[in-house]
């Protein structure tokens, strides 16, 4: 009895382990940190009358706001909102693509629109790019965040 109680502890503590250094490298490891300092947003509800009901805008932390207009460096995922090819507009996440926030259960500021200054070529692995951030609390068709003239570091 013990010894089946011992392998089962052993096999949970495992899958515990296992699922822990998953979580951990999943998200793209990001040395500058910027995605940790997006994540630095709240959300108010406010009514729209274009849409007729009311939506979250965010509202951002003082550090969030200190990186807008900003050059910032950061590591993700793209993607693709145009097949899979090269792109120079394209969505820019934080995880890969079936965890990021159009299919998985991240939120909203864990993607970013990307217009590139020159196009990227597709890859489901972690790249690195910068370029300007600009922060968006007013239109709700857009994301809140977009980098602007982009450029590919490190693929």
């Amino acid at each position: 009895m013990l010894q089946i109680f011992s392998f089962k502890m052993k096999y949970i503590l495992s899958l515990f382990l296992l699922t822990i250094v998953f979580l951990t490298n999943v998200h793209a490891q990001d040395s500058s940190g910027a995605w940790k300092t997006l994540s630095k947003v709240t959300f108010k509800k406010q009514y729209d009358d274009l849409l007729g009901f009311k939506i979250d805008i965010p509202v951002f932390s003082e550090e969030v706001k200190a990186m807008d207009g900003k050059e910032i460096t950061v590591r993700g995922y793209i993607v693709p909102t145009n097949g899979y090819k090269s792109h120079s507009d394209f969505v820019f996440s934080a995880f890969p693509y079936n965890m990021c926030f159009f299919c998985g259960g991240a939120g909203p500021e864990t993607v970013m629109e990307v217009e590139a200054k020159e196009s990227i070529t597709y890859t489901a692995e972690v790249i690195t790019i910068k370029g300007k951030l600009e922060l968006n609390d007013q239109d709700p068709n857009r994301l809140m965040y977009t980098l602007k003239d982009a450029v590919l570091i490190k693929s």
